[in-house]
Parts: structure tokens; sequence; C-alpha cells
């Protein structure tokens, strides 16, 4: 992808809402790309039955999945594996940062489901002074020193892997749900494994280490590496309530430009609301880039 390269839309998540949402930019013509950084739509994999979806009254999630998926590749889209750190908003509208990849977008619609992130204590206070969730992003300031990471996911291992190139020291913390997806880790000799549980980090103005179960480890810098980041923490200054992020009628959050769709927009957590939500955020997503930028 030419680093210059501008979407009309970024999708921010692969579910219900955000193909529904990459569908209808798509449809109306605009440059679309769909980030999602997991299984698309676990939640309806799982379904063993979907039977409130109108028109499909005896179906599977999972086959469900599989006509959303296919609707998707018939207009010529595709899903980008990437996992969004961060979007910062600029001059012609916003760059989505992930690990060593950046994407910019005019737009951007946030279909991030139902967050299960649950931050460790100190974590978020911390965030940018000693924690980072993204290791090939900041991994370079930490050249020499001693780090951990909180390995939620198979990424944090490669992750895990590019830094043990740079800093002194890499401890691995492994909570992934699969023992044997450690492995890659336990083979490499410059990178020692914990096992032990989280449950603080520690330091007050910088990040000093991390409270475990069991013993406290003393490092320089703590990379947290999960599927999910709070969508708060994705964008610097977005409002949220307890139940999700804050959007009007149209589906626009506080901040101009970015727009919110599904799940995680709150209750109820529908198929149906999700679908839907995806297309009203992508169509007035459509009609401000028009606005903005002028019509394509």
């Amino acid at each position: 992808m030419p680093e210059e390269q501008i979407y009309d839309i970024a999708v921010v998540g692969c579910g219900p809402a955000g193909l529904s949402a990459a569908l209808n930019g798509q449809i109306r013509r605009k440059k679309v790309i769909i980030l999602g950084s997991e299984f698309c739509s676990p939640k309806l994999h799982s379904s063993p039955k979907v039977d409130n979806y109108l028109g499909f009254g005896d179906i599977t999630g999972e086959e469900l999945r599989q006509k959303f998926l296919k609707h998707i590749e018939s207009v010529g889209l595709s899903i980008n594996r990437a996992r969004v750190t961060g979007i910062y908003p600029g001059e012609s509208g916003f760059t989505l940062q992930s690990q060593d990849v950046s994407y910019r977008a005019r737009t951007v619609v946030l279909a991030t489901g139902v967050s299960t992130v649950k931050p460790i204590d100190n974590e978020i206070e911390l965030l940018g002074r000693g924690v980072s969730y993204c290791a090939t992003c900041d991994g370079p300031l930490f050249e020499g020193k001693r780090v951990a990471v909180l390995a939620y996911n198979q990424e944090a291992l490669d992750e895990a892997n590019f830094l043990s190139e740079i800093a002194a020291e890499v401890t691995v913390i492994p909570l992934l749900k699969e023992e044997n997806e450690t492995n890659e880790v336990i083979q490499n000799p410059k990178i020692k494994v914990i096992e032990d549980v989280p449950k603080a980090i520690t330091g007050e103005n910088w990040a000093t280490g991390v409270a475990l179960e069991k013993q406290q480890l003393e490092v320089d810098g703590i990379f947290v590496i999960r599927d999910a980041i709070l969508p708060d923490q994705l964008v610097s200054g977005l409002e949220v309530a307890p139940d999700g992020i804050k959007v009007n009628r149209d589906l626009a959050t506080n901040i101009e430009g970015i727009f919110a769709a599904g799940d995680c927009t709150g209750q109820p957590y529908q198929l149906s609301k999700a679908v839907g939500e995806g297309q009203v955020a992508a169509l007035n997503a459509v009609k401000y880039v028009d606005t903005k930028h002028g019509a394509s």
C-alpha cells in the first residue's frame, strides 16, 4: 500500500457493524479500508442458531457470518489484519497506527464491538509513561533497557521477539488461552518467561515494574498487547459512557469525522441493531466526506 494513499472511510472492526459500514461506503463509491485484528465476529460464529434476523429464520451464526464475508468479497473489499493501536487527527483526516504500518483516512467508523478489556491497576494512568500498546512503535525508546510484555495474544509473542533484538532484557508474562501458543517465545533464548498473573503497573510518574500475584518485576517499560484497546485509549478525547461510546442519531461521536456503530455504542447487543447502525454510520460518513472534501 503506498504510504501516501488516503482512504475516504477507515472501518475499525470486522463484525456485522463494521462489515455493514464498509459495504455501504463501498456502494456509495468511496475508497474504504477494513481493519480487523481478530477472527471476524467470534460471537456470531459461535451462535448455534439465529432466530431474529429478518429474512433468515433458520440459519446458524456461522452460516450467516460466511454470507456476510462473501458479500463483502463480492463488492471487492477485503479485511486487513491489523490491530489499530491509535487514531490521530490531522489536517486532512486521521492517521490510524497499527504496529509499523500507518493508514490515512478522511473519516473513521469505529465498530470495535463490546470491549472485554479490563486494564490492570495503574495501566491507563501510566500509558505513554513507560506503558505502551505497540512494541513496534515504541520499542526503540527502550533500547538497551529492561522491558516486560503482557502477552494476551499471538501478536504479543511476535512483538516480544522483535523487542529481544532491541532491549537488554525481555520478560514475557503469557496470558494466552492456549499454553502451546507460548512455544515460539520459550524457544527464544533472549526471552525470559514468567508464568504469573499481573495485578498492577507500579510507579508514580513513570512505570517502574509490574506487580505480579507471586512476585514484583522491576523493568523500565511495559508493553500490554491485547486484541482490543479501549475506545477512549484509541482516540484521545473520545467521549464514552459506562455502556459504550457516546453518539448522536447520526452515530457521530464528539470528535468530528469519527462515527461509531454496533455493540461499541451500547445495548441492545443485537445483530440487526449492529447491521443497521453500520449502515447509518457509513451513510453519514459518506455525507461528511462529500461535504468536507467534495463528492467523488
